[in-house]
């Protein structure tokens, strides 16, 4: 009885002293460090973190340094047979992998001194005789006629946007405010009707605005057609064929060099038609331009992060804690910074790993290993972490215990506000009913927040569990515990900046994750997989 009695006292004092370490360790995961990383992470130097920018590299050097410092191991195999903390790979992106517009032997820069109308492909380089044609306009009762005189068969036609208007600033053909059918974009869709007719093969719009709003409508042009050049893991293996009347717009000065005159006598042109009422685009002999605009996939290097810290005893099986550093970098303009998402994740990642290590080294290391990864991508469809478990997974998914996925934790919901101790987890029982108790006992004990199921529901609309990377993991039946606290008025907009991050909730949270991660990296069984709920 008296060696039950001491057995148990001695069990007991065991796991009060984990308890007191684990919170000893956890309460080293605070505001002040979080901020300090998040700080840089989602800085404007970082330019929004885009899949495969030079932001999104910046960001990778500096989590990978915090490895390093750490003493984290590198254990991603790199091309001279070394490892490294990068697990670098191409992803394939359609663009244009080589336009411009050659002038003589001085070459115009695409999106920047004009910019197309719509997605087309030029693959081979091609010489353009180009005629001005005014206002691109023919009207057949009416007497006004752009074309007159003029021959356009298989040349490029340059022409201005929109319609000209009389001396009284009335337009020329309403005589009024009101603009008539050559406007906007089914007037410039007769135009080209037209130019077609006559034979023409290529259209050139010389825009109204000024040079300076001219830059400012090439920027947002590209990032509206970006928006069509999806990231994918492998490249087509046929070219895109070329487009039928490819459209540029391009500004005045450019036209002018186009057509081998001064930009004045462009404007000259302008003021002759509005006093004259007719065309006069035959004073303007017609040039030679050279056009490409090449499309295919682009090859885009990116990389997820990652940092091992190896286990004791039960070393061979290994608990994932995942983060996205990537965001969706600059959009019409403006720095999309991704403090929420997901540099809230991201920096989590970063203390949490800092925690464990910072136990190691005093003697409290994990049995379990832990492999701490950022992952590239996400934004571009969870693409880093499908890379991971589809073609490269460093860490055998036999051995993989169970994945913490954190993004988006620094913020509330309008479904909360104000109150901000909650959090919402998604697939903690899918597969494992022990993570979801492990999971429940741990808040209890350690945080006490309101753990909020609303979209671990099957039927619930946003489908939240298919949408970050924990879901690659779950669907090789790996366990997995989203943690993710709601969107807000800035998710994917220019706002969600640091100074909006609330740090005493955004600490709470991550010390949750770490607390359940001492849990399952430490206890005598690893979790089963008892459940199949996806």
């Amino acid at each position: 009885m008296k060696k039950t009695l001491v057995l148990s006292l001695l069990f007991s004092s065991s796991l009060f002293a984990q308890d007191n370490k684990s919170t000893e360790f956890a309460s080293t995961i605070s505001a002040q460090d979080l901020r300090k990383h998040l700080t840089y992470i989602a800085s404007d130097s970082l330019e929004g973190r885009d899949t495969g920018s030079e932001g999104q590299r910046k960001a990778a050097d500096y989590i990978a340094k915090h490895f390093a410092s750490l003493g984290l191991q590198a254990i991603a195999p790199q091309k001279d047979g070394s490892k490294g903390y990068f697990q670098k790979f191409n992803l394939y992106q359609k663009g244009w992998k080589d336009a411009y517009i050659k002038i003589g032997n001085k070459k115009k820069e695409f999106f920047k001194d004009y910019y197309p109308n719509g997605l087309m492909s030029i693959p081979e380089e091609q010489s353009m005789s180009v005629v001005f044609v005014g206002y691109g306009i023919e009207i057949e009762q009416g007497g006004y006629n752009d074309y007159k005189d003029i021959n356009v068969e298989g040349k490029a036609v340059v022409f201005f946007d929109g319609e000209p208007k009389d001396k009284d600033g009335k337009y020329l053909f309403t005589k009024a405010d009101e603009k008539s059918e050559w406007a906007e974009r089914a007037g410039l869709q007769k135009k080209i009707n037209i130019a077609l007719n006559h034979g023409a093969k290529m259209f050139f719009v010389i825009s109204a605005t000024d040079a300076q709003k001219f830059t400012s409508l090439a920027a947002e042009r590209k990032a509206v057609l970006s928006r069509f050049n999806q990231l994918s893991f492998n490249a087509s293996s046929s070219a895109e064929k070329a487009t039928s009347n490819p459209t540029f717009f391009v500004s005045q000065e450019m036209a002018a060099e186009m057509l081998d005159v001064k930009s004045s006598k462009l404007t000259k042109i302008i003021g002759e038609i509005s006093h004259k009422k007719e065309s006069s685009a035959s004073k303007i002999k017609p040039s030679t331009i050279s056009v490409k605009a090449e499309r295919g996939e682009v090859p885009v290097e990116t990389a997820n992060i990652l940092g091992f810290l190896e286990g004791t005893d039960k070393k061979d099986e290994v608990v994932l804690i995942t983060a996205h550093y990537d965001h969706v970098g600059i959009q019409n303009g403006q720095i999309h910074n991704g403090a929420d998402d997901d540099g809230s994740g991201t920096c989590a990642v970063l203390e949490i790993a800092e925690a464990f290590a910072k136990a190691k080294a005093a003697g409290n290391g994990p049995r379990r290993s832990i492999l701490f990864m950022t992952v590239t991508g996400e934004e571009k469809g969870l693409l880093g972490s499908q890379y991971y478990t589809d073609k490269d997974p460093i860490i055998p998914l036999a051995k993989t215990v169970c994945d913490l996925n954190i993004d988006m934790i620094g913020r509330i919901d309008k479904q909360h506000a104000p109150k901000e101790e909650y959090v919402y987890l998604i697939g903690s029982d899918k597969l494992s009913s022990e993570l979801h108790q492990i999971s429940e006992d741990v808040n209890k004990k350690y945080i006490n927040y309101d753990l909020d199921y609303t979209f671990n529901d099957p039927k619930d609309p946003n489908r939240f569990y298919y949408r970050s990377d924990h879901y690659n993991f779950a669907k090789n039946k790996i366990p997995v515990i989203f943690y993710f606290t709601g969107v807000h008025e800035d998710y994917h907009r220019p706002g969600d900046d640091v100074e909006k991050i609330l740090f005493p909730k955004y600490q709470q949270i991550a010390r949750l994750v770490f607390q359940t991660a001492w849990e399952l990296v430490n206890r005598e069984e690893r979790i089963k997989v008892d459940s199949n709920k996806q």
